[in-house]
């Protein structure tokens, strides 16, 4: 079984905010897949299918992006998980909007969403899903930029983003995440 986490903040106040790109790639997995991530479990929103013939649990937790180590650490030793099974999914400001980057392991970097899951499973080992937002012109207020309004124009190159991420899921279960990060990784549609 793989857990695919998408990380962001509650969705009644926070759904189009840059900081929720992890959130939409799941309700796009969901949509396609025909998933319900409606029970409230392991502090988040769960779900659980099959996605190319692998089953998978799809979680959105609701403890606030700083928190999220603590729901998905409760989801992966209640199915008695490895990191190995893990597919984070999370915006990240060094990749451009409407392109993602996969990686097997690294660093959180500052993104505290990151820092929280490795402080949580005492590993970097771990494949993740990096949606691009980008950074702003004037980096002084760095929290805005990524809870804020998005203007719709760019709304409409991070929602392509989030459709490369979500093929790329599909790829890594159908096939393998070395296959994934060579046909999606800097791929942008605009």
């Amino acid at each position: 079984m793989y857990l695919i986490v998408g990380l962001g903040n509650p969705e009644s106040d926070y759904s189009k905010t840059r900081h929720n790109m992890g959130f939409n790639v799941i309700n796009k997995l969901a949509e396609e897949f025909n998933i319900d991530v409606n029970k409230s479990k392991f502090k988040g929103l769960y779900g659980q299918g099959t996605i190319e013939g692998q089953k998978v649990g799809l979680l959105k937790p609701q403890t606030y992006m700083n928190l999220s180590g603590e729901s998905l650490v409760e989801a992966m030793n209640f199915y008695k998980l490895s990191p190995s099974d893990l597919i984070i999914i999370y915006d990240d400001i060094d990749t451009d909007p409407g392109a993602i980057r996969i990686r097997k392991t690294g660093s959180a970097g500052s993104h505290k969403g990151m820092i929280s899951i490795i402080d949580n499973i005492k590993t970097e080992s771990f494949i993740r899903v990096r949606v691009g937002i980008g950074r702003p012109e004037d980096t002084s207020d760095m929290i805005y930029y990524v809870i804020g309004a998005i203007p719709e124009e760019e709304a409409k190159i991070l929602d392509k983003g989030t459709t490369i991420a979500k093929d790329a899921i599909i790829e890594i279960l159908k096939t393998n995440v070395d296959m994934a990060m060579n046909k999606f990784n800097k791929k942008k549609e605009v």
